[in-house]
């Protein structure tokens, strides 16, 4: 009886120690899950809300395309030109120096854009100021007439361009011009792009050449773009209209400098009846033609060559114009074969330099 209740009494023992033991074992496997589970969340992939708010209140302010940022600041500094220009009553036509074209482009740079603006190097290009300036270690030209008056913001570097975006500009500029016994040759353009005034200065030999041959003219664009535009485009359309026989002759003395009082006197135009034209609301009937027949024919840029009413394709220098004209006739002049014009490219803007390398694509749009 002894034997049998202390036989029960030491199983009783046997079962409280087991349980105890395995209570311990328990709570040490529970106390190591806790002190591993900091460690798993070190390791652990942040769940997509997660990153959102890092990268939100990490964001960094660079720029990752310094293209983006470079159309950012060009687009200031055309805006200040338009201000400084109106509050002084218009540009003076003074060749501005390499320092001062480097100056305006870092002043609004720096005052616009957050990123880090240097200054690398200024260069003379296409007889403009070509002022390369970095951004986040990025170099970035921005090219200026050098008189000062105009900002080139439209360049783009072609990688931004896929094979597609090329194939469908080449498409569109093939477009076949209508052929006619005398085709009707209209060149757009505004007074003082840069690549206008280039095209002008291929275009008037051609034009000068091929006289009565043709019906050519030189008109404007729908839109300007720069600040003098507005005041040198209805001098322009009254001569063209009112006084033909100075007008071409005036044309090329404004490109050589863009200084149209000079040109006005050197010339000989009747100032009084230019003004009267300008003042009686003439200037805006002349210009209303031009603009309407711009939109018609889906002009986007400066200059725009169009015959017969089409978009025409062709060089910018005076040879380059005349093989793109002759090819409109129905039976080819005589004439087409006999000149011998130049086939050097002028360089954009005002002045008479030619080079080889001068961009015969670019336009103002």
């Amino acid at each position: 009886m002894e034997e049998s209740e202390e036989r029960e009494n030491q199983e009783e023992k046997e079962e409280i120690n087991e349980e105890t033991k395995e209570n311990k074992e328990s709570e040490a496997k529970k106390e190591e899950k806790e002190e591993k589970k900091p460690e798993e969340e070190l390791g652990k992939e942040p769940s997509p809300k997660q990153v959102h708010e890092t990268h939100t209140s990490h964001k960094s302010n660079k720029t990752k395309n310094p293209w983006v940022v470079s159309t950012l600041i060009l687009g200031v500094v055309v805006v200040a030109f338009l201000v400084i220009v109106f509050s002084k009553g218009g540009i003076t036509g003074n060749v501005i120096s390499e320092n001062n074209a480097g100056e305006i482009v870092m002043d609004f740079a720096n005052s616009q854009v957050e990123e880090e603006v240097e200054l690398v190097e200024i260069n003379e290009r296409y007889g403009l100021y070509e002022v390369i300036i970095s951004i986040n270690g990025e170099n970035l030209p921005v090219y200026l007439s050098k008189d000062g008056k105009n900002l080139i913001h439209g360049v783009t570097p072609l990688s931004v361009f896929s094979d597609e975006a090329e194939t469908t500009t080449q498409e569109t500029q093939s477009t076949e011009v209508p052929k006619s016994d005398k085709p009707k040759v209209e060149l757009f353009v505004m007074t003082h792009c840069p690549f206008g005034t280039q095209a002008e200065k291929g275009f008037i030999p051609t034009l000068k050449a091929l006289g009565d041959l043709i019906d050519g003219k030189i008109r404007f664009v729908h839109y300007f773009m720069h600040a003098p535009e507005e005041t040198e485009t209805p001098i322009q359309v009254c001569i063209r209209e009112e006084q033909s026989d100075k007008y071409l002759d005036y044309l090329e003395c404004f490109l050589e400098d863009g200084n149209s009082s000079r040109c006005l006197e050197e010339v000989g135009v009747d100032e009084d009846k230019l003004q009267t034209c300008i003042d009686n609301g003439k200037a805006d009937e002349y210009y209303e033609v031009d603009s309407s027949l711009s939109e018609s024919y889906g002009v986007r840029g400066s200059p725009t060559l169009v015959i017969n009413g089409v978009i025409a394709s062709s060089g910018r220098n005076s040879d380059a114009y005349l093989q793109t004209i002759c090819s409109a006739f129905n039976t080819v002049p005589e004439k087409c074969s006999s000149l011998a014009l130049s086939t050097s490219n002028p360089n954009p803007g005002f002045g008479y330099g030619e080079g080889e390398t001068a961009p015969t694509s670019a336009s103002c749009s």
